[in-house]
């Protein structure tokens, strides 16, 4: 949450595998880190269906194992095993050889033929083998060459010298002293394996600024003969074991619950196959820790079962040691705070902080045509007017590529494409349209934009006299100015740092920021009456009393700060 941490993403990804009943291969099939051919569900009628766990463990050199149940594995090397025919459902023993006999109704085999098999499901089984043998073809890494000569591949491989690489023209053995030291071609043919490994797997470049990354390759350099961990070490016992580092690593953490207290903090997301998860997080002054993940899927999450996890999270820390529970402002949420204030009496509910100025600034930036907030449409309409413009410019200009094109033409930065759920995602959008007016301008006006008939030619012409409107230019500084403190604000409080003693002093400086903004822009004293600033006053005012807790109070009035002779000494009203 917002109010208190962003929670490391080395905790979070290596405890939340195992937190709600995922496998690793799940993990990553969900994720979409498997091979499609590991993820495809193959049916066929249903006597013959396999089950999820044959699925899980199809293997393209064997693909007929989907259509037998793994009973069990005889003896401890070998692949021999008790298997089950899901057609004739008798049971045998043997090696994948027999079930291929067995399914195919091939003699000589030592296994009786399937009689329940037809000529249909043989047709099928066929073109899945050929299909399995067809993908372990096409798996197989075809020999590329790398970006050297192949005198400087022999030489190394020889271990001799391959600095004969470096000029082809050079005779054999013929060395020279500085290449010779350094072992230049050898290391050329390292950078390029290593080049080729983020190339074909598609590896981010900022993966080489990892600090783990050069640290493991200096390790393995001073071990000859090194053989970097397979892919079951990885996903299994290396992952176990990191995670039960991480686990010792967090004991100093959670030894000081008892001195200072801990905050438990819960959020909801969803992951890449949209599930419905929450986090269970809980920070000290010694920092955040992850705690656990819950799958929400086919639950309803209302304050009940919202309030059950914070309950029994509270219970597993231990209720003495809670100081508060923080959530977002949804009703569901803070219907749950309620219930877990009635059931720990000294626990408080404290909704986010960054949440809460979200919502205000949406109240503000796009108002709700409800009839009760007459007055604040009135007032703020053309904000959401000059966002809607911003938009479909941005839209325009992304949704075509001849206009996108000659968009990075005129300007390096580009278009945001900001989701509604981003905090403050309005002002976001309009930062960047005021970074890049001079370019836009610039764009619209070359010839290029005339002479290109292609597209909606009246959007265009829209879209041309908006950016050189200088009304609306002058409407986005408007904008950004009175904001300007809110967003300042939300970036201040969304952080790991404790900031609960600040944010009182916070939000009333940021209401001053905005007056003095608002009343700059219409020119008037502070002693005058500006219905613009009533509304905007008024939203924020209205989020500060739902969001307003003792604990605000209290953490404001203890902050040693406000008792210094130099804060008193800064203005004359102290």
């Amino acid at each position: 949450m917002s109010t208190v941490v962003h929670i490391p993403m080395l905790i979070i990804s290596l405890l939340v595998l195992t937190c709600f009943g995922l496998t690793t291969v799940e993990v990553e099939a969900q994720a979409g880190h498997l091979p499609a051919e590991e993820e495809k569900n193959y049916t066929m009628s249903s006597n013959s269906e396999p089950s999820s766990d044959q699925q899980n463990n199809q293997d393209d050199n064997a693909p007929l194992w989907r259509y037998v149940t793994k009973e069990a594995k005889l003896g401890k090397g070998g692949g021999n095993i008790v298997f089950q025919c899901n057609f004739c459902r008798q049971i045998y023993r043997g090696s994948y050889y027999r079930v291929k006999a067995h399914l195919l109704k091939i003699k000589g085999a030592g296994v009786a033929s399937c009689n329940k098999v037809t000529n249909e499901n043989l047709v099928e089984m066929r073109r899945v083998m050929e299909e399995a043998e067809q993908r372990v073809k096409q798996s197989n890494l075809k020999q590329v060459p790398l970006p050297t000569s192949s005198a400087a591949t022999s030489n190394f491989e020889n271990s001799s010298s391959s600095a004969s690489a470096i000029d082809p023209k050079r005779r054999k053995g013929s060395i020279g002293s500085i290449e010779k030291a350094f072992n230049m071609g050898a290391r050329e043919i390292v950078d390029s394996e290593i080049a080729r490994m983020f190339y074909t797997e598609g590896l981010s470049f900022h993966f080489a600024r990892n600090p783990y990354y050069t640290r493991a390759f200096k390790s393995a350099s001073q071990l000859p003969g090194y053989v970097p961990p397979g892919y079951n070490a990885l996903r299994t016992t290396l992952l176990q074991k990191e995670k039960s580092n991480i686990e010792n690593l967090l004991e100093p953490i959670k030894k000081t619950l008892n001195e200072k207290g801990v905050s438990i903090c819960s959020d909801g997301w969803s992951d890449a196959q949209i599930r419905p998860l929450i986090n269970i997080m809980a920070v000290s002054e010694s920092g955040p820790m992850f705690l656990k993940a819950i799958n929400c899927e086919g639950e309803t999450k209302d304050k009940h079962f919202i309030a059950d996890l914070l309950i029994n999270t509270i219970q597993d820390i231990g209720p003495q040691k809670v100081v508060q529970v923080i959530t977002d402002n949804a009703v569901a949420c803070k219907a749950a705070g309620h219930i877990v204030e009635a059931k720990f009496r000294h626990i408080f509910w404290t909704p986010c902080v960054v949440h809460t100025l979200n919502l205000a600034l949406k109240n503000i930036c796009a108002p709700s045509t409800h009839p009760r907030y007459d007055d604040v449409m009135e007032q703020c309409c053309w904000i959401s007017r000059v966002s809607s413009d911003a938009s479909f410019i941005k839209n325009f200009i992304m949704n075509h590529a001849m206009r996108l094109s000659m968009f990075n033409n005129h300007c390096k930065l580009k278009l945001l494409s900001v989701a509604d759920t981003r905090f403050a995602s309005t002002i976001v959008m309009l930062k960047r349209f005021k970074t890049i007016k001079r370019g836009l301008e610039q764009l619209v006006i070359s010839e290029e934009w005339e002479m290109y008939k292609e597209d909606d030619l009246v959007k265009a012409k829209e879209v041309k006299d908006k950016i050189l409107n200088e009304d609306f230019w002058m409407d986005v500084d408007y904008i950004l100015s009175f904001t300007t403190p809110m967003y300042e604000m939300l970036r201040l409080a969304d952080t790991d740092k404790p900031c609960l003693h600040n944010i009182y002093e916070w939000w009333d400086s940021m209401i001053e920021k905005v007056k003095e903004a608002i009343y700059k822009k219409e020119q008037k004293s502070f002693t005058e009456n500006s219905r613009f600033f009533d509304i905007v006053n008024g939203i924020l005012v209205e989020r500060w009393t739902k969001s307003h807790t003792p604990l605000h109070s209290l953490a404001h009035s203890l902050n040693p700060r406000y008792y210094s002779q130099q804060w008193l000494d800064e203005s004359h009203d102290r």
